[in-house]
């Protein structure tokens, strides 16, 4: 390895490592204020944290029905992911068929990606009351069973395996949904990941429609618990970053869990061969 390439390596690793400082230090202070609840106004602030402490955690668990708010967030959660890995996978794979719209459907995507949600939020609640679907599980998870972004991972990622394995199972009598789930599902892994970690991101932190269409407090998912929690507590640093803890603990452990493949998925067909 010549000097240069050296040099050249070690000027990338620092940079990398000061954008990871940068990006570190806001989730730092907010475990930190978590465990000690100082005033975020203090100066000059203390980089240590000084006295810290689990009894805000506590608080936050018997000042709210915080283990029902989670057990909404999980279970939510759970059918967006199950519904995006499974919907997205049947979009994907009737995209690799050649028919005379598919560019125009795969056009209108890539329209429908420019929309704002909040612009379609009307006739989403119309939708959802129509279905009989207000204070329920699945009109929580309603518009993010689907994704396009995920679509096109997926679709990305299909791509990329050999037709002769399609063209060889339908020789074999295997009908389109076997080959999906059999071959196609399982040399997709790193689309998998992605889809989970992203849908499960969307769901987690989602909070205007569930403000939406959610009217009983038992129903309230862990974003609408923390606005409650807002709204009634005041000057509890420490309760309220406690609070933001336990909310973004479990996104952060699906990252981690699933971080390479995540990677992988993402760059999944930008280079071929």
């Amino acid at each position: 390895m010549n000097s240069r390439k050296r040099i050249g390596i070690i000027v990338d690793h620092t940079v990398l490592a000061l954008v990871g400082f940068v990006i570190i230090i806001p989730i730092y202070w907010v475990v930190k204020t978590s465990l000690t609840g100082e005033n975020l106004f203090v100066y000059p602030p203390s980089l240590l944290p000084t006295h810290p402490n689990i009894f805000f955690y506590v608080d936050v668990y018997y000042w709210i029905p915080f283990l029902r708010y989670f057990v909404n967030s999980v279970f939510v959660s759970f059918i967006v992911v199950a519904a995006n890995v499974v919907f997205n996978s049947m979009a994907a794979f009737a995209l690799r068929y050649r028919f005379r719209a598919k560019r125009l459907i795969i056009v209108f995507y890539l329209g429908a990606m420019m929309i704002p949600f909040q612009t379609a939020i009307i006739p989403a609640f119309l939708l959802t009351k129509y279905l009989g679907l207000l204070n329920s599980y699945v009109g929580l998870a309603f518009p993010l069973m689907s994704t396009i972004i995920n679509i096109f991972v997926m679709k990305a990622s299909f791509d990329a395996i050999p037709q002769s394995l399609y063209d060889a199972a339908l020789i074999d009598g295997m009908p389109d949904w076997r080959i999906l789930f059999r071959i196609y599902l399982p040399l997709s892994k790193a689309a998998i990941a992605t889809n989970i970690i992203l849908s499960f991101v969307w769901s987690w932190n989602n909070f205007i429609w569930p403000l939406i269409i959610i009217s009983k407090k038992d129903m309230q998912t862990l974003p609408l618990g923390l606005s409650s929690f807002l709204s009634y507590f005041e000057d509890t640093s420490g309760q309220m970053y406690a609070f933001v803890v336990m909310v973004i603990a479990p996104i952060i452990i699906v990252f981690l869990m699933n971080q390479k493949r995540f990677m992988s998925g993402m760059i999944s067909g930008a280079i071929k061969g």
